[in-house]
């Protein structure tokens, strides 16, 4: 393959690479608007719903502003939609998702860029279909591997935080108890779980901030439920925002589901107790079991291949 020919086929499918991308976006911003007036939402693309993040975090770099109005998903529903899930996942800059967008589709035509210029230092040359073929792969896995690691963060973000809050509750009950306020209990819980739960301390910490600076509590709780995420935090901060409603006392609300709680976690410990036969037999029959059988019936097979091969010999 000459250089020419080379860089012909290396722009003709970066062209064609971009192309797809700015017709599957628009496609998917399109289909997404359609989808709304079926369902009959109100569309205004002059307004930003109320409590939007995009709204209340502007991005102020004017490459990434471009970025965002030229390629990002034109859909605030759909915009909202992945803010909130980049910011579960840890990424809570109001940047965060033009980064996402550039670096998925710059991973999308980046890598078949790089199998393309392979081409010149490789000594065997890929032929035209596996070139073809290798493209459509890793424009795919751009595509794909972002997304997947988002997910794959906001998991464990989760599964962080469900282990992390009922210790921290159960301080947030001592503390209750020994006079302090709820609001002081949150600052005193998240400066003493800074080094064994960091997680559950910069909600607490951002959560007395929200506090201080004159949020309602139950506006602040909500935001800290709506950023962590988990049921057992949005439990909780149902609860708090009916016992201030109600007028009930909070040291004996916090102790009831901080009992609730231990009680869930000694069910989910029973319940991963149980599954571990059933998670054993897997090794048991693909690793154990062969060898017993290859134990048990290896010297019998020894002797009767010992009896029966000199009488084959003596019969040839």
């Amino acid at each position: 393959m000459t250089m020419n020919s080379a860089l012909v086929i290396e722009a003709f499918t970066f062209v064609s690479v971009t192309l797809i991308c700015i017709f599957a976006i628009r496609s998917y911003s399109a289909l997404s608007l359609v989808r709304r007036r079926l369902a009959g939402e109100p569309i205004d693309k002059t307004r930003t719903p109320q409590g939007s993040l995009m709204k209340e975090r502007e991005v102020h770099n004017r490459f990434l502003k471009w970025v965002q109005s030229s390629t990002s998903i034109k859909d605030d529903k759909d915009r909202n939609k992945l803010q909130r899930d980049l910011a579960l996942a840890g990424f809570e800059s109001p940047a965060a998702p033009v980064w996402y967008v550039i670096g998925r589709f710059g991973a999308a035509i980046g890598l078949p860029l790089l199998l393309q210029s392979s081409q010149y230092w490789l000594a065997k040359p890929l032929s035209p279909l596996v070139l073809a073929y290798g493209t459509l792969v890793l424009c795919g896995l751009g595509l794909i591997v972002p997304r997947a690691y988002v997910d794959r963060r906001i998991r464990e973000r989760k599964e962080k935080l469900e282990i992390e809050f009922p210790d921290a509750l159960d301080l947030l009950v001592v503390c209750v108890d020994a006079g302090l306020g709820l609001e002081a209990a949150f600052v005193r819980v998240g400066e003493e779980v800074h080094n064994s739960h960091p997680r559950i301390s910069i909600e607490f910490s951002r959560l007395a901030q929200e506090l201080a600076a004159g949020r309602s509590r139950s506006d602040a709780l909500r935001a800290m439920a709506d950023r962590g995420g988990v049921e057992t935090i949005k439990s909780f901060v149902a609860l708090v925002i009916q016992t201030d409603a109600l007028g009930v006392g909070i040291a004996q609300t916090l102790r009831t589901f901080s009992n609730e709680m231990r009680e869930h976690r000694l069910l989910r410990a029973e319940e991963k107790a149980a599954r571990v036969p059933v998670l054993m037999t897997i090794p048991l029959v693909a690793c154990i079991l062969p060898v017993i059988i290859a134990a048990l019936l290896l010297p019998p097979i020894i002797d009767v291949v010992r009896t029966l091969l000199p009488a084959l010999r003596g019969q040839h």
